[in-house]
């Protein structure tokens, strides 16, 4: 298969338009569960491709407004004649879940999950089982943490979820960052930025704040419920065997909508395998 044969077609995909703020995006994010948005700049000649808005950046740049300071500009792009393999690789090594499709103007967009839906139809043929590509390093989280520690441990872990844990150290649900997403909410409030008097000046003040005393800024800020992690997560879990098939874990993750399912040996938590971990299985 080429990208062409998986991607979403530009028509068909959410974009947000330079000069943008960050509420142009998180509607998207919120709503439909996306992962990034495009950033395009319209032209006379089509929509100019200039970067990716992520669910991460816009929770870890809280105080940031316009759309030009959150995107990512060194993502990797592809064009549609490229065949799946190799866009996958390129997922894998450059940690992207959404490659932009650029030939001379943005075409659209190929995903993760479009690879994954690929493996699970059958279209892009892939061997063996999940325990090959699965991980044994579980990120895991008590289900009573409150969720903006919860939300930090996802930060400093790097990763997307987090396994609960109840009382007796059992697995009871997954918490992601979607979850975390949905429910987080922008605030806003004033900064002091100091005095400033005219006997303080130097060479170096601005003629425009001297002798003003205090101001206040605007700052936005991300606020999430307090509640612990059992409210937020999902409690249903899916979960796979080592002795599972590539392709059936694919169908599992796309007739859930999920990106990481726990691999289990009985009722023991004895790993993790994340959709982007399955890519590899079409060019090892």
């Amino acid at each position: 298969m080429n990208v062409a044969d998986a991607m979403t077609p530009r028509e068909d995909v959410v974009t947000a338009d330079l000069p943008g703020t960050r509420s142009d995006v998180l509607k998207y994010l919120q709503e439909q569960s996306f992962s990034s948005v495009p950033v395009v700049k319209p032209t006379d000649n089509g929509p100019e491709y200039r970067g990716l808005i992520s669910r991460e950046s816009l929770i870890e740049q809280p105080d940031e407004d316009q759309l030009v300071m959150l995107m990512e500009e060194d993502v990797p792009t592809t064009t549609a004649e490229t065949n799946l393999e190799d866009v996958a690789r390129t997922m894998v090594e450059a940690n992207a879940r959404r490659v932009p499709v650029v030939d001379g103007e943005f075409e659209g967009i190929v995903t993760v999950t479009d690879v994954i839906h690929a493996i699970a139809t059958g279209d892009q043929e892939t061997e063996g089982t999940v325990g090959a590509y699965a991980s044994a390093d579980v990120n895991t989280t008590y289900e009573g943490t409150p969720l903006p520690v919860a939300e930090r441990e996802l930060s400093y872990a790097n990763v997307p979820y987090a396994v609960a844990l109840d009382d007796d150290g059992r697995m009871s649900g997954v918490l992601t960052e979607v979850d975390v997403l949905e429910v987080a909410r922008i605030v806003e409030g004033e900064e002091e930025t100091g005095d400033n008097f005219g006997d303080q000046d130097d060479d170096w003040s601005w003629e425009g704040i001297k002798a003003v005393g205090s101001r206040y800024l605007p700052t936005r800020d991300i606020e999430l419920p307090a509640g612990p992690v059992r409210e937020f997560m999902t409690d249903e879990v899916v979960t796979v065997s080592a002795e599972m098939s590539i392709q059936e874990a694919a169908q599992r993750m796309i007739t859930n909508d999920i990106e990481q399912i726990p691999m289990v040996t009985g009722e023991d938590l004895v790993g993790v395998v994340c959709d982007v971990d399955l890519l590899e299985a079409l060019y090892e």
